[in-house]
């Protein structure tokens, strides 16, 4: 099992963006975007890094938005509501969503998920991050 760290980053909330994902063996992905919001990012860290890492992984993020979509099951009830929130309204950022869902659910259960707290010195989540801030800075 390979662990991949992901994370996103914004300057400006929208604003430019990066988003990176790295393993402990060297490996890593790292891209960005003009104007993006930081959910934007953490989620194309996510379907940047299954996109290129196939097998058994787990994805660990500091994105509570990222791990509580798979731990509580969001998506399902997305899917059941056509796409709405709790209030009614459409689900953000669904375009990304409707294309990282199917990467973790083809892939079940060789793909789960793992919080760590974000900007706590935990040396991969840091290396993801100063890569994703790396990217945001370029499009400035």
């Amino acid at each position: 099992m390979i662990e991949i760290y992901t994370d996103g980053a914004c300057l400006g909330n929208p604003g430019p963006g990066g988003w990176a994902w790295v393993r402990a063996d060297g490996a890593h992905g790292s891209g960005g975007e003009s104007p993006t919001t930081n959910q934007r990012m953490e989620l194309t860290a996510v379907i940047e890094a299954l996109s290129s890492n196939p097998g058994e992984v787990v994805i660990v993020s500091d994105s509570t938005y990222v791990i509580n979509c798979f731990k509580d099951r969001w998506w399902q009830k997305w899917q059941r509501t056509g796409w709405r929130n709790s209030k009614g309204e459409p689900v953000a950022n669904s375009d990304l969503w409707r294309r990282l869902i199917p990467l973790v659910t083809e892939r079940e259960p060789e793909v789960t998920f793992r919080w760590v707290k974000g900007h706590a010195g935990t040396p991969l989540n840091e290396a993801a991050d100063q890569l994703a801030q790396q990217e945001a800075r370029l499009l400035r």
